[in-house]
């Protein structure tokens, strides 16, 4: 007969999902490793999830630090950028040395050829207007020489016409009147170029000047009824009276 003990075999109890996580142990902590000579990142992961600090928090930890905000930040390709703010004398002065120059610095391109349209046409009829005039001019001096070889006045009729069927009484105040008109235009034609390239430097410096000018659609106005009191007469006079807000 054979007799023996038998030991009871190890009982192994597996970990339950749900059991509760023991108080008593410390979770490991991780922090990413950086690279040599680099600052080290102060953001510590445990068990996957990031741990954030707050400013205060970190300044009591580290002692002076930097914060980054949304104003400090500039996109790529920006961070060296200035806001363009156009000089009104500058303005002036290049709107004075060619007229134009001033648009161009302001970056009011669209003006440019009203400019120049301007100045182009104002000079095509002030040469048209002098050639008319230079023609009535030695036409009257010709028809007041009394030379009979000198008659470019008749360069005005048709081949066919004759000198001496023609009123001279008429053709002279024809003349006259004609020089004097074509005289008077080109006049005009000139003060026009001037006032042009004075309204250039004048709307170079108001365009400056008004670069930075709010222009948003906050706009409001605030009226009301008024009561006033006419002192010639004693009357009392019935109004409104209003203000614009911007």
């Amino acid at each position: 007969m054979l007799c023996g003990i038998i030991l009871p075999e190890a009982q192994t109890q597996e970990p339950s999902v749900f059991a509760e996580p023991d108080p008593a142990v410390t979770p490991e902590v991780y922090t990413e490793p950086q690279p040599a000579g680099e600052p080290q990142d102060t953001t510590t992961y445990l068990e996957g999830d990031i741990l954030v600090r707050t400013p205060l928090e970190a300044e009591e930890e580290d002692g002076d630090i930097t914060v980054v905000t949304a104003d400090d930040y500039h996109p790529y390709g920006l961070e060296n950028k200035r806001e363009f703010n156009p000089s009104p004398e500058r303005a002036v002065w290049m709107s004075a040395l060619f007229p134009g120059l001033g648009q161009i610095y302001n970056r009011r391109y669209w003006k440019l050829p009203i400019v120049v349209g301007g100045f182009m046409g104002l000079g095509y009829a002030t040469n048209w207007n002098n050639g008319q005039l230079q023609e009535y001019s030695q036409a009257y001096r010709d028809l007041m020489d009394n030379d009979p070889s000198t008659n470019s006045y008749m360069n005005f009729f048709p081949p066919n016409t004759k000198e001496e069927s023609l009123n001279k009484t008429w053709l002279t105040n024809v003349m006259k009147s004609r020089r004097d008109f074509y005289r008077r235009n080109r006049d005009l034609c000139i003060i026009c170029c001037v006032g042009l390239y004075l309204l250039c430097m004048v709307d170079a410096y108001v365009d400056a000047s008004l670069a930075k000018f709010d222009i948003s659609p906050d706009l409001s106005i605030e009226w009301s009824p008024a009561i006033g009191v006419d002192p010639s007469e004693k009357k009392l006079n019935v109004g409104i009276q209003w203000a614009f807000n911007f």
